[in-house]
């Protein structure tokens, strides 16, 4: 899943995401902070291929975008969107192809922008990234080829606190990385970023009015931290193979920036410093017990602000949730399964 698959809807429920052999189930809870329900099919009894991308707009609402098969050997990407994480989600939609017709190209990414239109992006055959984006009346633009080349692994988009999109991806010795410069603008592409880069390793997070942090883990193991604009710094080192999660939350009266990995033990790792002060330093401290190889943490906030961190493993369907205690520091709950 590429996106945050853990979400709270504009009820206070939080809701996640998970796969199938061939649809996107939805798992919520009954009420805020209660019990939860067991997993639903998201967007109608059509059968998709479980790769979804997921991304969350201002209003609350969920958007979802996944390939489904088509003709033999060619598959269009479709588009789901879920107002309520206990409500169905209305039916997939098709959105086409970055290259019109053809073979999935590669997991998508999915940015919201202050309008409520969701932004699909995609690797074309070439290597290129292409967008595909709702119109503010209902429907879609064309699709829009927006350059580059070589890029590996999914690419990522999140949404700046101007409301307008971005998107990254990691090419060989770098990053790419596109922009709008004004909200409904096609997506520019920017300086490249030079660097060692791990594919499938990249998250972004709006961190000031001013500035967007993407993570990412370099060759050398490091999670590093780089704003477009200027270097990238060393945070620290990885805990964990996979991209970490992030989130902003006041800790002790901070505003500070909260990551989240499964570590190599298996457990997850959780590591915090001021917002965009990377200099401050940052150390993991290990939490629950030892997840299976394939699981996946991802961070929210729930209906009392709190942070809430789950832990999913794609194999099984288990499910583990932690909450911040009322209490000052980043002490957690004990983990419980759901």
């Amino acid at each position: 899943m590429n996106g945050d698959w853990l979400i709270r809807g504009r009820d206070g429920r939080l809701g996640v995401y998970l796969m199938s052999d061939d649809a996107v189930l939805c798992r919520a809870e009954r009420t805020p902070g209660g019990a939860w329900e067991a997993p639903r099919r998201v967007g109608g009894d059509q059968k998709v291929y479980p790769a979804p991308a997921i991304g969350q707009g201002a209003d609350g609402y969920a958007h979802l975008a996944t390939w489904r098969p088509t003709v033999k050997g060619e598959a269009g990407l479709v588009h789901s969107a879920h107002f309520r994480p206990h409500l169905a989600a209305l039916d997939w939609m098709p959105i086409g192809h970055p290259n019109r017709k053809g073979d999935r190209t590669g997991t998508p990414a999915v940015a919201v922008d202050a309008q409520g239109r969701a932004h699909v992006f995609a690797r074309n055959i070439g290597t290129g990234l292409c967008m595909v984006a709702q119109k503010e009346k209902g429907g879609w633009d064309p699709w829009r080829d927006l350059k580059g080349q070589g890029v590996e692994g999914p690419p990522i988009a999140v949404t700046a606190e101007s409301g307008c999109v971005q998107a990254f991806a990691a090419v060989s010795g770098g990053i790419l990385h596109w922009r709008q410069e004004a909200p409904g603008a096609q997506p520019v592409l920017q300086e490249p970023l030079k660097a060692p880069v791990r594919p499938r390793t990249l998250r972004a997070l709006a961190t000031s009015p001013e500035h967007t942090t993407l993570f990412y883990t370099d060759d050398s193991g490091d999670v590093c931290a780089w704003r477009p604009g200027g270097e990238p710094v060393s945070v620290l080192a990885a805990a964990g193979p996979g991209p970490v999660a992030a989130i902003r939350t006041e800790l002790d009266g901070h505003d500070c920036t909260l990551l989240a990995q499964r570590s190599a033990s298996g457990r997850v790792a959780f590591a915090a410093y001021p917002t965009e002060r990377e200099s401050a330093g940052a150390w993991w401290a290990e939490s629950g017990p030892r997840l299976p190889a394939d699981a996946v943490v991802a961070l929210a906030m729930d209906h009392e602000n709190r942070v809430v961190a789950a832990a999913l493993s794609p194999s099984t369907g288990l499910l583990q949730i932690t909450r911040r205690k009322d209490e000052p520091g980043l002490a957690m709950m004990a983990w419980r399964t759901v």
